[in-house]
């Protein structure tokens, strides 16, 4: 970022644009999304503001249409061999990055071997990987060693992290580390020159982006910017988001108050959408590298001490926005089942907690729980569970900090007392959590995995078995089989499902629905 910052005060650097007369108003959308951005990296995150900047200047090979079907998108043809062990693409014309160069088979296999470290799905592709090479410029090979009747699945999901497609010189970064280069295949450029860290995100339309002639379905089909900018505003207090789209200075308001909901409904200029029909999950992360939460009976004690109604009952307020969940994978989707959900149906059970405590041999240890304080479902569910726990019997150590701060200090593997932390909290979308291999934090594979590093043969064994199942039905029963499991050894938690409308000025149409992702392409202003 800071190099991006430094050059882009005396030339145009490549793939962003430098100062440029500003269009007006009526061809610009303000946007507040859901908390600042804290990285460019769509890859190294999987904080769903960074993939909302990824769908901005990154194109992807696949994507899905409004029925969830995986559709190509950088991709003109392909095709699998017999066997399913080989598979071919190759890209349609008119592909290039922001700096003008054409996107090639390499960029693509660059970009694929990236984000495979850092996906759920990926990682399940790489245990099945034989290799991926570039055949031609136009033309990469998938050869695997079994097969994985999910890869063009996984190739189009929306669940962070995406298959976005850079360069390969970027792609070649080890993906653990942060790119600071934004060179983009997508619909917009970054414009650095106007953008201002902790203020504003700026993408300008990308002239030479040529969309699919499709019209646009879900995240796939055409992808046409009719308006000139788009502004990423960050607007931390929500009162103040509110009365500014109220008052027309911006456009769209991701995550408005509940409780103001009403108010908005009932203003002639505002109109609210439903962006996500399965919803958002709350996710509460473990760290299981270090005490307390490496042992699974304290693990386990968590189960009797949450309880989801008082941890959303503050941001959502009325029950017609919420409901508690005990499924290990979405309720409402086609995976929820009841396997081992006793201590859900059983309501808070703090004495059953205090045994379990006890024979994990808890010592009074800090539990480090990280807070976000400028996203209030975050924030207010972090102060309710501190508080359970504190009723439990555990020592509690709240830690506020901003959302950007929070996905900085979630990655560090050090103790908690080192700058390390125990607990912290996010969502999903709730499509996402459907599917055990479409979301990172479903996968146990240790230090390898997402942030709180769970391992676990035997779920990494049933999430395989689930990707190989051919029929809904036999899905559906390894679902039971993984929920057991998991209830078990619990790898992380929830603190209850939502649905969040959004709430954008009518004035601006075009709106498309995608799980996870909020798409500014086919918005119009008028």
């Amino acid at each position: 970022m800071a190099t991006g910052f430094a050059a882009a005060g005396a030339v145009a650097v490549p793939g962003m644009l430098a100062a440029q007369t500003r269009p007006p108003a009526s061809r610009t959308l303000r946007v507040v999304l859901a908390g600042d951005l804290a990285t460019y990296d769509p890859i190294w995150t999987t904080a769903n503001i960074t993939a909302y900047h990824g769908a901005m200047v990154y194109d992807t090979l696949f994507a899905i249409d409004d029925k969830l079907n995986p559709q190509p998108q950088m991709v003109s043809k392909w095709a699998a061999s017999d066997d399913q062990l080989t598979w071919t693409f190759e890209l349609r014309d008119g592909l290039k990055f922001s700096d003008g160069a054409p996107v090639t088979a390499k960029d693509c296999v660059a970009s694929i071997k990236r984000w495979a470290v850092r996906s759920g799905t990926g990682q399940l592709m790489l245990q099945r990987l034989k290799d991926i090479t570039a055949k031609d410029d136009k033309t990469f090979v998938v050869a695997l060693k079994e097969k994985f009747p999910l890869l063009i699945d996984g190739f189009s999901s929306p669940s962070t992290p995406v298959l976005f497609i850079m360069r390969e010189k970027e792609a070649l970064t080890d993906p653990m580390q942060k790119i600071d280069t934004i060179i983009g295949s997508g619909p917009f450029i970054m414009n650095m020159a106007e953008t201002k860290a902790g203020s504003q995100y700026v993408y300008d339309r990308n002239p030479n982006y040529v969309p699919r002639a499709e019209p646009p379905s879900g995240s796939a089909g055409g992808k046409v910017v009719k308006v000139d900018r788009v502004i990423f505003q960050n607007m931390p207090d929500s009162q103040t988001a509110v009365s500014a789209l109220q008052a027309g200075e911006i456009d769209f308001y991701e995550i408005p108050p509940i409780d103001l909901l009403d108010q908005l409904d009932s203003d002639p200029g505002i109109k609210l959408l439903n962006l996500a029909d399965l919803g958002t999950v709350g996710y509460i992360g473990l760290n299981w590298l270090h005490a307390p939460f490496n042992n699974k009976k304290l693990r386990q004690s968590l189960l009797y001490i949450v309880n989801q109604e008082e941890m959303m009952k503050p941001t959502f307020v009325d029950k017609k926005w919420y409901q508690g969940c005990g499924g290990w994978m979405t309720c409402g989707s086609p995976m929820e089942n009841d396997a081992n959900t006793d201590w859900f149906k059983g309501g808070q059970n703090l004495a059953k907690a205090r045994e379990l405590m006890k024979e994990g041999g808890y010592d009074g240890k800090p539990v480090v729980v990280l807070q976000a304080t400028n996203i209030p479902y975050m924030m207010n569910a972090a102060t309710v569970f501190a508080s359970q726990l504190r009723s439990a019997g555990y020592n509690v150590q709240l830690m506020p900090m901003d959302w950007a701060n929070v996905v900085q200090r979630r990655s560090n593997k050090g103790a908690p007392d080192q700058g390390g932390w125990n607990v912290f909290f996010t969502s999903s979308g709730g499509l996402s959590n459907a599917n055990p291999y479409m979301i990172g934090g479903m996968a146990t594979t240790g230090e390898k995995g997402w942030f709180g590093w769970p391992t676990d043969e035997k779920n990494e064994e049933l999430r395989a078995k689930w990707i190989n199942a051919s029929t809904l039905a036999e899905r559906q029963a390894v679902g039971r089989e993984l929920q057991q499991n998991a209830w078990d050894i619990v790898p992380h938690m929830y603190y209850g499902k939502w649905s969040q409308p959004a709430a954008h000025r009518k004035n601006v149409t075009g709106w498309l629905k995608v799980p996870e992702l909020v798409v500014f392409w086919n918005v119009s202003k008028t």
